[in-house]
């Protein structure tokens, strides 16, 4: 007979050999998930636009090969800023990537292999979950609020990736709680004195998303910035570090930079033109592709704009 409280040591055990943090949440907690998101847009908090886009990801529907969801595993795995260089006319702009964004699919892969070992033998099934994964890793205890909305992972602070994996494990573990913001959230003003765009609001917790340069700097290339947004206040090749640059929590990680791309002026050139990926000199586009920049390559002409004035 299999002993689940062994396997859910064995769990623990693991991560903190790597140096990852995790929890289990039985799978019965997916309908609050769906409903924590559901109840903000009835309450007319999220922008329509900003929703309709993210709907599907918000109504979500687990998709796996076994019988029964019984748990989900959430893993939070640490992860710095990359920093890309690039050149043109005799100019040297240094962009940073944040935490978040490269080598997603990768950790995917490394996560589901990780959990695999600990399963696996005890006969139980795991597949990668699409879920609101913010929301789960407050909802856990495995992280908390900023009131930037970002989670925060004790140790690592805003710099970690997020990964969660549905099982058929029958967990009796059930980390559960309501969602929280962290005790020096209430006493600091930083990042939303930080935030050029008033994003991050004092009237109410829920991020005006829709004013968020993050938010605007990830659409699709034919959509051009709104006239609000300053080009002084960008800040990194996609996404932005203002609020999490100026956290309290992050003091610790702020300057764990690993070292990304660096384009040539030609390469540069290119990119900036808006040169398909594929017509890309082959050590170029290797460069793209060894540096997990290939989702947000379609981006990068309009983001790269504000810095490289032509």
């Amino acid at each position: 007979m299999v002993d689940k409280n062994k396997i859910v040591q064995n769990f623990n055990k693991r991560l903190e050999e790597k140096g990852y943090k995790g929890k289990i949440v039985s799978a019965k907690h997916i309908p609050e998930l769906r409903q924590d998101v559901r109840k903000h847009h009835e309450a007319k908090l999220l922008d329509p636009e900003f929703y309709k886009e993210y709907i599907s990801y918000f109504e979500f529907k687990p998709d796996v090969d076994f019988t029964e969801i019984n748990s989900l595993f959430i893993i939070s795995v640490p992860q710095p800023q990359y920093e890309a260089i690039f050149h043109r006319n005799n100019k040297k702009i240094s962009l940073f990537i944040p935490p978040t964004y490269l080598y997603g699919h990768k950790l995917i892969d490394q996560m589901i292999e990780f959990l695999s070992e600990i399963l696996k033998p005890e006969g139980y099934n795991i597949a990668y979950a699409s879920l609101p994964q913010k929301t789960l890793a407050v909802r856990s205890g495995l992280a908390e609020y900023g009131r930037n909305n970002i989670t925060y992972v004790p140790g690592t602070g805003s710099f970690h990736r997020l990964t969660t994996l549905y099982s058929d494990f029958p967990t009796k573990e059930d980390n559960w709680q309501e969602l929280q913001m962290m005790d020096m959230c209430k006493e600091c003003s930083a990042c939303t004195r930080k935030c050029p765009t008033g994003a991050i609001p004092t009237d109410r917790f829920l991020l005006r998303a829709e004013r968020c340069i993050t938010y605007h700097n990830e659409h699709p290339p034919e959509i051009p910035f709104p006239q609000s947004i300053n080009p002084t206040w960008h800040n990194c090749l996609v996404g932005c570090l203002h609020c999490q640059k100026v956290c309290p929590a992050n003091k610790k990680v702020i300057n764990w930079t690993e070292p990304g791309p660096e384009f040539s002026e030609e390469e540069t050139k290119l990119i900036l033109n808006g040169q398909n990926l594929d017509q890309l000199p082959m050590e170029t586009k290797k460069k793209i592709e060894q540096y997990d920049l290939v989702d947000y390559y379609e981006v990068l002409p309009r983001n790269l704009g504000p810095f490289f004035k032509t």
